[in-house]
């Protein structure tokens, strides 16, 4: 096995674009869960809104980007007050039925063949990422160096994504040292006694459901512009699922937690798969064990087994603090 090359693909996840776009949906749910303590089981559908709505905009109504990225920052919003209307002032799993349901019901919707001149149904919107590379200031070369070597169009979208990335952290960061920040963290921990001091419950949780399902939107928009097309089968619920093992890898209520998790989930994803399809073409693994077909779910088992150990030995999380947010890993 070339270990060389098998490292350098895993070094170079650490700006993949499925790294970054992990990075902004588990900070929109660390804004949820880690902060808020709301059971939100549906960021796919969040991520979802970001894509289609700039997808749906730029391909169907010929209309320009940015007015794009604004009719999806709105989807965002309004999904998000439409769920936490009927369920915010009720017990907390009635959001998570609720989201983890919508997100569902509106993968389903749109690849339906009922809407295909709108979403195109299964096979998606495509030919929607021409206006955003049109403004890449990057001229056609190669930039990087080592494992981080891009196109200009993979340097220009890897920008944008990180600085998006930057953005969220810092708003994430002023708002939970605030008052309002500190008011969550009384929710998250005592609901009634933050009642009892007159703050409006609904209020706050609805807030923070908006602002974690617009950065969950922003992860939408990057990952439908660096494929240049939105697919419905992207945003499933195994989306959701990979977005909270990044932030409970990283650590919950921690600003760069979702960072650290992301990062870690893709770069281990990325090895263990280098390493056991290896394995497997230089014959240390035998065929009848495992073939290369069977790497991508062995994968996920050996991840899946690595998450239920720290959840066991540290459940905060690798950043997390054990005496600020205790996850009940029974």
């Amino acid at each position: 096995m070339d270990f060389g090359s098998i490292l350098d693909t895993a070094l170079g996840n650490i700006l993949g674009i499925d790294t970054i776009v992990f990075c902004l949906a588990a900070i929109g749910l660390n804004m949820h869960f880690g902060y808020t303590g709301l059971l939100n089981f549906g960021q796919a559908a969040f991520v979802a809104m970001g894509a289609y709505g700039v997808g749906i905009t730029v391909t169907y109504l010929d209309a320009p980007l940015f007015l794009g990225v604004i009719v999806a920052l709105t989807a965002a919003t309004v999904l998000a007050l439409l769920l936490g209307i009927p369920t915010l002032r009720l017990r907390a799993d009635y959001l998570a039925i609720a989201t983890i349901a919508t997100a569902e019901i509106f993968r389903f919707v749109v690849r339906s063949s009922t809407f295909d001149e709108v979403t195109g149904g299964s096979n998606g919107i495509n030919g929607m990422a021409r206006e955003f590379y049109a403004i890449n200031p990057f001229p056609s070369d190669t930039y990087g160096f080592g494992p981080w070597t891009y196109s200009e169009r993979g340097l220009w979208i890897r920008l944008v994504g990180v600085a998006l990335i930057a953005l969220s952290l810092l708003v994430t960061w002023l708002l939970v040292r605030s008052p309002w920040g500190r008011v969550l963290k009384g929710i998250r921990e005592d609901e009634d006694a933050v009642r009892s001091l007159g703050k409006n419950i609904f209020a706050y949780k609805m807030q923070a459901l908006v602002l974690g399902g617009l950065i969950g939107a922003l992860a939408g928009i990057v990952l439908s512009l660096s494929r240049g097309s939105v697919q419905p089968d992207n945003y499933a619920t195994q989306l959701t699922f990979l977005a909270y093992t990044a932030l409970l890898l990283g650590g919950a209520a921690r600003v760069w937690g979702p960072v650290l998790g992301a990062v870690i989930l893709w770069v281990t994803l990325s090895l263990t798969d280098t390493v056991l399809r290896g394995a497997v073409g230089a014959g240390y693994i035998p065929t009848w064990l495992m073939d290369g077909v069977q790497v991508g779910q062995m994968r996920f088992i050996l991840v899946g087994l690595a998450l239920m150990l720290l959840m066991t030995y540290r459940p905060q999380g690798i950043l997390g603090d054990r005496r600020e947010l205790v996850l009940d890993a029974r």
